[in-house]
C-alpha cells in the first residue's frame, strides 16, 4: 500500500518556482495524508499559524508537492 507526504514549500519571490527545492526553500513543511487528494487541502492552515502567512504573496510564495512514499511490509 502506499501513502503520500504533502510538502508545502515556502520560497522567495526571486526563486524560479522550478528552483524552488527542499533546499532553497525557506520553509519546509511535510505532513503524511492518506491520498493524493489529501496533499491538496490543510496547507493553508499549515501556514496560517505561522508568522510566514503576511510574507506570502509579498516576498514569497508556496509550492505544494504530493509525494509518494512506498510503506513497508
Amino acid at each position: 500500500m502506499n501513502a503520500f507526504i504533502a510538502v508545502v514549500l515556502v520560497c522567495a519571490n526571486g526563486i524560479p518556482q522550478q528552483d524552488c527545492t527542499d533546499d532553497r526553500a525557506s520553509e519546509v513543511r511535510k505532513v503524511r495524508v492518506a491520498n493524493e487528494l489529501g496533499c491538496t487541502s490543510g496547507w493553508q492552515e499549515i501556514i496560517a499559524r505561522t508568522d510566514l502567512r503576511d510574507e506570502v504573496g509579498k516576498t514569497s510564495y508556496l509550492k505544494t508537492e504530493c509525494r509518494r512514499v512506498k510503506e513497508r511490509e
